[in-house]
């Protein structure tokens, strides 16, 4: 007791000492003579909370983890082992009328995805378009899930074209490998769609219309033939053009670049989105309003000496001369629209001395009942509006200059501001052959466009345009298409461009056979040069040769 007592005291430094001596003896391994001094309870009683701490920090985290957002992480793990892919529904396949397949699918380097392909002829590019590929990230996620049409019909009908996708089930490990697949609910396939368009003729058009272009220097061209029946698109072709298949797969970087960079245009579809000063194949729209309004009658006869000349209204010593491309001595109606008359057509849409002219107004009013300057709407065809000179556009475009005959006179020969895609032209064409049915064209076999009007003219005004249309074609400034296996009317022109004239659009444009119409054509020839004696008219004539041989059925 007496020990424990004193243990329990100070140590006395003497104890130390005298301890001290004894130290050899002490087994120093096993802590003899050490003076140990016991832990303080204080010590004890935090270490003690300490611990207590951690232990609610871990138990608080746990209870975070498995009962306030237990849910939510098990979901996320699920999420994170089990992934809903897309299933890709297969587009609809592209036909032109015959049942040739113009653009289909097919397998790829990505068994998720197929291919878009491409029928390789030239000059559909325009008509049939190119897509856009489904997109993913780096980690294989696809952050744009459909087929997106770019242009074209893949454009126009594209959500008939890319059905509805489907979605799979697949489950992963920790390494993303997949391990099980299930489908949760198919694809539906999209519904293919069969064109109007004969694709023999439209690859023979584009080729005709580019070797013209390359052979005596147009920047371009473009071509359409249209069932004046039923406004369903034969033919529809635009030059230059790019690559479909190039462009959806993007993979050609450096052709997608000269496609983008070429100076020519080939994104624009001249036939739809181009407009052009029409010149001369307008006087047929002229010659009928001339008729219906009472200005002349179908025999009514102009003498053409080369010109006209009309007093200045500024300076009475001046006078204004308006020249024709030739003499061509005392024409009628039928002889003026197959000789392509300039003064004939002045004086009646501008009047001279005694012949009475329209007048601008009602240019303007017939050349609106025809579909010039008038767009398709809500139409694959839906493009370029056009202009019709008038004297409100004048004043807009020419910092308010008032209106005069000479601004009439070129209008009626389609100059001046006057401005037309070749689309009109060919529905204009279609009106006369339908004696007055203005028609929407159609890309889809067996669909008919919409007659949006009838214009009231007499049938008989209509037959007289239509054999001076046919005198074009067999003496006329047409005559180039004057062949023996089946019988043409046409129509060109010349138009003039730019102040200094050096350049020309060429048109032709007709119906065939005469005596049995189906077929309206406008062909056109961008900006060439002025002195060409090859042109629209050469173009047409390589596209009706080859149809001889190789679809006569269009000539019964």
């Amino acid at each position: 007791m007496k020990r424990r007592i004193k243990i329990d005291k100070d140590i006395d430094p003497d104890e130390i000492f005298i301890d001290s001596h004894n130290l050899p003896q002490f087994d120093t391994q096993q802590f003899e003579g050490r003076l140990d001094k016991p832990i303080s309870r204080l010590s004890l009683v935090g270490v003690f909370i300490f611990f207590v701490i951690i232990i609610l920090a871990f138990g608080s985290k746990l209870w975070i983890l498995q009962i306030t957002n237990g849910q939510e992480f098990k979901d996320r793990s699920e999420n994170n082992r089990l992934r809903n892919t897309p299933i890709f529904a297969a587009r609809g396949v592209i036909y032109d009328r015959n049942n040739v397949e113009l653009a289909w699918n097919a397998p790829g380097d990505d068994p998720d995805i197929s291919l878009r392909k491409y029928k390789g002829d030239p000059g559909l590019a325009h008509v049939v378009g190119y897509v856009q590929y489904p997109s993913k990230d780096s980690s294989g996620f696809y952050y744009s899930e459909d087929f997106e049409g770019l242009d074209g019909v893949e454009r126009f009908f594209n959500s008939e074209l890319q059905g509805v996708n489907g979605i799979k089930l697949v489950e992963v490990n920790a390494s993303g490998k997949i391990q099980t697949q299930n489908t949760m609910q198919p694809a539906k396939e999209g519904k293919s769609q069969i064109l109007s368009i004969d694709s023999r003729i439209q690859s023979k058009m584009y080729r005709a219309i580019k070797d013209i272009a390359e052979r005596v220097g147009f920047a371009g061209g473009a071509g359409i033939i249209m069932d004046t029946r039923n406004g369903e698109v034969i033919a529809l072709t635009s030059y230059p053009e790019y690559d479909s298949e190039i462009m959806s797969s993007k993979t050609n970087t450096a052709k997608v670049r000269e496609f983008l960079n070429n100076k020519n245009k080939p994104f624009l579809d001249r036939v739809i989105d181009g407009l052009y000063t029409p010149g001369s194949i307008i006087k047929p729209y002229m010659g009928l309003a001339a008729l219906n309004e009472g200005v002349i009658t179908p025999n009514t006869k102009i003498l053409s000496t080369g010109s006209i000349s009309v007093q200045n209204q500024y300076y009475p010593t001046l006078q204004t001369v308006f020249k024709d491309w030739k003499a061509h001595g005392w024409v009628d109606l039928r002889n003026a629209i197959s000789v392509s008359s300039d003064v004939y057509f002045y004086e009646i849409g501008g009047g001279y001395k005694d012949q009475k002219g329209l007048g601008i107004a009602r240019i303007e009013k017939y050349m609106k009942m025809f579909g010039f300057g008038e767009k398709v709407e809500n139409s694959f065809f839906s493009g370029a509006e056009g202009v019709i000179p008038n004297p409100e556009w004048k004043k807009e475009n020419f910092n308010g200059e008032s209106w005069n005959l000479g601004n009439t006179y070129h209008t009626s020969i389609g100059q001046y501001g006057f401005q037309s895609s070749p689309l009109q032209v060919v529905r204009a064409v279609a009106a006369i052959v339908n004696n007055g049915k203005v028609i929407n064209p159609s890309i889809i076999k067996g669909e008919a466009g919409e007659v949006i009007r009838t214009i009231d003219i007499s049938s008989n005004y209509f037959k007289i345009i239509k054999e001076g249309m046919r005198l074009g074609a067999t003496e006329g400034t047409g005559k180039s298409l004057n062949v023996p296996y089946v019988e043409m009317a046409t129509k060109s022109g010349t138009a003039e461009l730019g102040v200094a004239k050096e350049n020309v659009n060429s048109w032709m444009t007709g119906f065939f056979p005469y005596n049995n119409p189906k077929y309206a054509f406008a062909i056109l020839m961008e900006k060439g040069s002025v002195h060409n004696l090859i042109g629209a008219g050469a173009a047409m004539r390589e596209i009706i040769d080859w149809m001889n041989i190789n679809t006569p059925e269009y000539f019964k």
